[in-house]
């Protein structure tokens, strides 16, 4: 069985080292987002419904966003995903101990985080 897709509330973005504080102070002092203190010391924001986390990607020459989406089942969602021939990219970033969720990459290179509906952060 197909396993069901939504978006979910985390939006990451991955941004160079030399933007990184002006990046923060835009969204954090000129824009006013209210900051999340959920996960310290990761430096997140409120946004809407969802949650903006705004990390130091060394490496980086250009900003990158990251999209999270909750699928029904992970174990499902993997097989079907690979049976799509969507590219996993596990490696890009670790996850948590425990955790089942993985990362894909969409045809025109955007990462996602494929999680378990109903965890995660």
């Amino acid at each position: 069985m197909r396993p069901s897709y939504q978006g979910s509330h985390n939006i990451a973005m991955k941004v160079p080292p030399h933007q990184y504080e002006a990046t923060v102070a835009f969204y954090r002092d000129i824009i006013g987002l209210k900051p999340l203190t959920n996960h310290l010391p990761y430096v997140g924001f409120h946004f809407g419904s969802n949650q903006l986390w705004i990390d130091k990607a060394p490496g980086l020459s250009q900003s990158e966003l990251w999209l999270e989406i909750a699928a029904d089942n992970v174990q499902s969602a993997a097989r079907h995903l690979a049976d799509e021939g969507i590219a996993r990219c596990d490696e890009i970033e670790e996850l948590p101990e425990g955790h089942k969720d993985f990362w894909i990459t969409s045809p025109n290179q955007i990462i996602h985080h494929i999680s378990q509906k109903g965890e995660g952060w």
